[in-house]
């Protein structure tokens, strides 16, 4: 019999070694303590690789977010304008009424989406629709504002560089004061 070296077990018996014994499994000398956990530089380690990546992560994420908010800006004053052209050139060949002072843009943004009545079509009840809806203008944080507020407006009679509504809707910009991942800022878009 092979007597181990830290002494008897309790009740004053010889310990064997852990190597063959039927219990060693049980027996607290035989089990490896901390052998099925982490050591502290392998958890610190870890946790500086985690936020490492998500140091990188979340500015690409902000970037993404962005980018996708600048898609929808672009698609929305796209599809304004459209509606805006279409109205002048519905009123360019006498299918909407307009007055002979009148420039021939849409009085407000509204009339995009409600419609207006179809001077040439046979049908009285006729009305001409520019748009289905009137997209939010996506950088404008506040809920509460209907699609047609947040937009700003410009009329024919104001200069570009100083936009200022009027009697008529000539052009539509974001009233956003940021500035674009392209450098241009949002109203100028």
């Amino acid at each position: 019999m092979i007597v181990d070296s830290a002494g008897p077990c309790q009740g004053g018996a010889t310990r064997l070694p852990c190597r063959g014994r039927a219990d060693a499994a049980d027996h607290p000398r035989c089990t490896r303590n901390g052998a099925a956990g982490f050591t502290l530089l392998e958890l610190v380690i870890t946790v500086v690789v985690v936020s490492l990546i998500a140091m990188l992560a979340f500015p690409m994420a902000e970037v993404a977010a962005r980018r996708t908010k600048e898609q929808e800006l672009r698609v929305a004053l796209r599809e304004i304008r459209t509606g805006i052209d279409a109205y002048k050139q519905a009123v360019t060949e006498g299918r909407v009424k307009a007055s002979v002072e009148s420039t021939g843009y849409p009085p407000d943004l509204k009339v995009l989406v409600d419609g207006v009545p179809d001077f040439k079509s046979p049908d009285k009840d006729a009305k001409i629709y520019f748009m289905r809806r009137l997209p939010r203008d996506p950088m404008s944080t506040d809920p509460s504002l209907s699609a047609d507020e947040t937009w700003g407006k410009r009329d024919y009679s104001s200069p570009p560089d100083s936009p200022q509504e009027g009697e008529d809707v000539y052009d539509v910009y974001s009233r956003s004061p940021l500035v674009g991942l392209n450098g241009v800022p949002y109203k100028d878009w």
